[in-house]
């Protein structure tokens, strides 16, 4: 039987300390459910399916098949089931389910199992409805057995299944071994909606007591028996490797046991992080540049703005632009410039490996089970089920810790490979690491050009984008790559809603870009909608037409988007005046999109100072996501989008110079202040559809909002991200 200790020395020991000891437990390779109850009998747990555990201590163990990094997926998954079981909320708990695509494949993604693109409540709402009412109806079963009645006639409540003619009752713990052994249904009823009890209610988050008490076990807080702990010294530009490497002083530091090259760098293995990094620091390597990617930002954008003087590959087309254009009494235009982005998650890369004689076990947070599983055991040359993946939380991920290509996963794997497999081995990045040597946001630019008719009427647009492709190379390809236009590069561009006759979204997708790119909080959207609902306001400028009044003229056959932009105006008092004191411009701005099948509509409130500065005042949102499956959580999300979308609208931007990233922590790559967050309200459409995503939505229409607002108060339109507060110096 296999052990591993968990602890956590940066709360546990903090919050322990005083009392000498240090928390820690071992977690025995077959699980049983202790419920928290040191010294007492370990209950016993019966699967009573791939998603679902009844113990005889009445625990009800909810089995996740995605990811828990602060979006609230354990809360809504647990809701969902446990509503369909008629559980008691006090009694569910959530663990992660090791990576099994047989069994917890992602239902829109195919033979894969895997969390992002917002579609973990999207794709688990009739999988775990089922899942539920499944454990349901075999806990009935089982006591209609037990007490020889009729099922109809037994009632489930609170965890409690009784019958009320006999006055039987009995717990779903005294019943889980009985209705585990039932005959599985082929088919269940589900509840009418109206007799949800925790669907669409405030039920208490499942990771939060564990998250404030410190027992929530992320990858750092995982120690096995023998594990040394890696730092690797990577290149300095995308591409170079190693050229050759002095490893004698790295090696007299105490605590470092060993130091490997391996395909990414150069691995310091040691006792301990701080060691390890003191290692590395010591560390004397000579990297060879002769293939490394070697432009900077502003050589890569005047590239793009080159390109966009040609014509791309059509995304999307409808009409005759060629012809509008040509006619149009009037043209407006503009162009956009975007960054590249980190995605600056709170937990930087990290990853346990322990290679065995007939397998391997993985500890991480993690996003993507069936890639990563199965690049690792191509490394060790094992089948992918001799690969076990353990899922932990983990502190933030924005698309980061979903790598197509396994990037920081790999590299643990290469570096017990490195060393035979003498030891596990827990790699850890620091910021910095990630911050200069990870993925990004791809950099774009966009051009956009509307035509005016002589009754000044919007009849055409064209739209062309030039960015790097997400996409190719990856799994995803043949899903979303079509006649060499990625789908997410133009998303929200080639989907436009707005009903104009003559339309055309073209492409260019440079290939010789060396950056690594990956997908960020709201992938294409993050650009799309900025550019898009930015133009369109110069549009309405243009036109001398209201901004909301204008959207709602153009939305016809779009009443999703119509109803979320009337009711942020609505809330939000559009078209009344706003106090100003001296020395300060305030306006509102808005913006609508549909992203993850879910519609967002956002007013902001903003003022600007003499100075230029800033001060986003007021976001107040729309939003339809189908059945509110937690409200608190949807809230949570959206202000959290809000949050993050500011932060890159005020300060988000990776530079390159020859090639290297600038940028290597927070105090280059700023996230908002606490004085910088704006008062967020959040107004939920009710829905009885299925849900749909909301972990990125709340992202898109930010930027565009605020940017509108501030073009209200000054006149100034912002073409570039993050925005250039010397423009607004009155």
């Amino acid at each position: 039987m296999s052990e591993i200790i968990i602890e956590n020395l940066s709360r546990r020991r903090f919050l322990q300390g005083s009392a000498g000891l240090t928390l820690g437990f071992c977690l025995p390779a077959v699980a049983t459910a202790a419920a928290g109850k040191l010294g007492a009998a370990a209950a016993v747990n019966a699967e009573i399916n791939a998603f679902l555990q009844i113990g005889t201590d009445n625990s009800v163990t909810v089995m996740s098949k995605h990811l828990e990094m602060g979006q609230g997926t354990y809360t809504g998954l647990a809701t969902i089931l446990a509503d369909e079981l008629d559980a008691d909320w006090a009694q569910v708990r959530v663990e992660g389910a090791a990576a099994d695509a047989k069994r917890y494949n992602n239902t829109f993604w195919g033979p894969a199992q895997g969390t992002g693109g917002s579609t973990a409540m999207a794709n688990s709402w009739e999988q775990m409805r089922k899942a539920g009412a499944s454990g349901r109806a075999m806990l009935v079963s089982a006591a209609a057995r037990r007490w020889q009645v009729g099922a109809a006639e037994i009632v489930v409540r609170d965890g409690i299944v009784s019958h009320a003619g006999s006055g039987r009752k009995a717990s779903f713990g005294e019943l889980a071994l009985d209705a585990a052994n039932e005959t599985v249904p082929t088919e269940v009823k589900l509840k009418d909606p109206k007799d949800f009890r925790l669907i669409g209610k405030q039920a208490k988050r499942k990771d939060s007591a564990a998250k404030t008490n410190g027992t929530a076990q992320f990858t750092q807080d995982v120690f096995l028996p023998g594990m040394l702990v890696a730092v690797v010294a990577h290149p300095p530009q995308f591409g170079a490797t190693v050229k050759s490497f002095d490893a004698s002083k790295a090696k007299a530091i105490k605590g470092v046991v060993d130091v490997v090259q391996i395909p990414q760098g150069v691995a310091v293995l040691a006792t301990d992080t701080w060691s390890a990094k003191k290692g590395r620091d010591a560390l004397s390597v000579t990297w060879d540049d002769s293939k490394a990617f070697k432009l900077g930002s502003d050589e890569i954008l005047a590239k793009y703005k080159e390109m966009a003087k040609k014509p791309g590959l059509v995304a999307k087309q409808t009409g005759d632009t060629a012809k509008t254009f040509a006619g149009a009494a009037k043209v407006v235009s503009a162009s956009f410039d975007f960054p590249y982005l980190a995605h600056a998650a709170m937990e930087p890369m990290n990853c346990v490996v322990h290679l065995k004689a007939d397998g391997c076990e993985v500890w991480n947070g993690e996003q993507f089970q069936t890639v990563d599983q199965g690049r690792v055991a191509a490394l060790f040359g094992l089948k992918p089920e001799q690969v076990k993946l353990n899922m932990l939380y983990a502190g933030g991920s924005f698309g980061r810790r979903a790598c197509t290509q396994s990037d920081y996963v790999l590299e643990a794997a290469h570096i017990v490979k490195a060393i035979n497999g003498k030891a596990p081995v827990k790699l850890v990045w620091l910021r910095e690491d990630d911050m200069r040597g990870g993925y990004y946001r791809p950099m774009f630019h966009h051009a956009l050009e509307a035509a005016l008719d002589g009754s000044g009427q919007l009849v055409g647009w064209r739209h062309r984008l030039v960015g790097q492709s997400i996409i190719t190379g990856s799994p995803f390809e043949a899903m979303l790559v079509k006649d060499g236009i990625d789908h997410v590069s133009v998303e929200g561009a080639s989907n436009l809603p707005y009903a104009i006759p003559n339309l055309l979204v073209d492409l260019h997708t440079p290939t010789d870009i060396g950056v690594p790119v990956l997908w960020w909080r709201s992938v294409g959207s993050s650009h799309t909608a900025y550019s898009t609902e930015v133009f369109l306001d110069e549009v309405a400028a243009a036109m001398g037409k209201d901004p909301v009044a204008l959207r709602l003229e153009l939305l016809t056959g779009h009443p999703k988007h119509a109803g979320v932009l009337k009711l942020a105006a609505d809330k939000a008092n559009w078209g009344t005046p706003l106090k100003a004191t001296a020395g300060e411009r305030r306006g509102r701005g808005v913006a609508v999109h549909e992203s993850f099948s879910s519609f967002v509509a956002q007013v902001a409130e903003v003022t600007v100072k003499k100075d230029g500065s800033i001060k986003v005042d007021r976001i107040i949102c729309a939003v339809d996501c189908g059945t509110a499956i937690n409200p608190d959580n949807i809230r949570s999300q959206v202000e959290g989008g809000v949050g993050f979308a500011l932060s890159a609208a005020l300060h988000g931007e990776i530079t390159l110079k020859a090639g290297q990233v600038e940028q290597g922590n927070f105090d280059g790559y700023a996230p908002i202040r606490i004085d910088e967050m704006p008062v967020v309200e959040v107004h939920i459409v009710p829905s009885g559809a299925a849900p749909t995503g909301i972990g990125e939505p709340g992202v898109p229409p930010l930027a565009p909002a605020v940017a509108n607002a501030i073009a209200a108060a000054t006149g100034k339109f912002l073409h570039r991200m993050p925005f250039n507060t010397a423009e607004l110096v009155a």
